[in-house]
């Protein structure tokens, strides 16, 4: 039975992971470098309780007792001492990711499932910073978290049928739909949604139409929630990056090679809604109202 949760990573798929299995009964040690990381993720939690609240599908009691399943620690070691489950919910970097899975096997109980949400770096690699491969597996979730209904269940090459089976019904238990995908650069969701994005940045780069124009098309023609210049500044455009490089490393296919404008503004620290700038100006609104400076026509 997975009871005790340790999830890795205060930030925004942290937070969301965290609320999400506490609001579902679990018990959950949430970790961070910082307490300063910390409150701010439980802040984002307990605000994301009270829209919840607002809309009818929640109590004030439900949401006290979401956030009292919740502890926080600073120290890796002294989170997963009990632990069922650990979730890693850090940046996407490989080698930040191998380091705390090693970290994690270390002092994590041996019959303790590690997962990582990673969007696009290998399963297989990762475990292979452990010594119990058997228990490694993929989870990753959808932003945002509490809301989203898909969790792609990933199989590294060394993945128990038991570990991937215990985590397949687990993710039913929090609502969740799971899908069951092999260990690929990109996955399912990311190896389609990213080159289509992409696109849509060459689109604008080479002139073909605007911001707002590509959005529409996508919205009014695709019938898209959101464009995907605007869906690239909600995952953050460093984030896209990241994953582009990881599919092109991984399939040596220059249809992955991320465009020189992504990679310019990332440099320039346009990230999107988190840096406040990126295809839209959010500098007023967290919605995409306004279309960035550089892109006005």
């Amino acid at each position: 039975m997975i009871k005790n949760i340790v999830v890795i990573g205060a930030g925004t798929m942290g937070n969301g992971i965290a609320h999400t299995f506490a609001q579902s009964g679990f018990s959950v040690n949430l970790v961070d470098v910082s307490q300063d990381a910390l409150d701010r993720g439980i802040k984002t939690i307990t605000t994301n309780l009270d829209r919840i609240i607002a809309k009818g599908n929640l109590t004030e009691e439900q949401k006290s007792e979401t956030l009292g399943n919740i502890t926080t620690f600073t120290e890796l070691k002294d989170a997963v001492t009990n632990a069922d489950l650990v979730v890693e919910a850090a940046t996407e970097n490989q080698d930040l990711k191998l380091k705390i899975f090693a970290q994690m096997d270390e002092f994590a109980p041996e019959n303790c499932i590690l997962s990582t949400n990673t969007s696009s770096i290998s399963i297989t690699k990762i475990a292979a910073a452990t010594k119990r491969a058997d228990k490694v597996i993929g989870m990753h979730f959808m932003n945002p978290v509490p809301i989203m209904k898909l969790v792609e269940i990933i199989k590294g090459y060394s993945t128990s049928k038991e570990t991937f089976d215990s985590i397949y019904t687990m993710s039913k238990t929090l609502g969740k739909v799971p899908v069951e995908v092999n260990d690929y650069p990109g996955f399912v969701a990311n190896r389609i949604l990213m080159p289509m994005i992409n696109e849509s940045i060459e689109t604008l780069y080479n002139g073909v139409a605007g911001v707002e124009e590509i959005d529409t098309v996508m919205k009014l023609g695709m019938a898209h929630p959101m464009g995907p210049l605007q869906l690239a500044d909600f995952i953050g455009l460093d984030v896209c990056l990241a994953i582009l490089n990881v599919m092109y490393d991984g399939f040596k296919n220059p249809k992955y090679a991320p465009n020189p404008l992504l990679v310019n503004m990332v440099m320039a620290g346009k990230l999107g809604v988190k840096s406040g700038e990126g295809f839209y100006d959010y500098s007023e609104s967290k919605k995409a109202e306004k279309v960035a400076k550089m892109f006005s026509k």
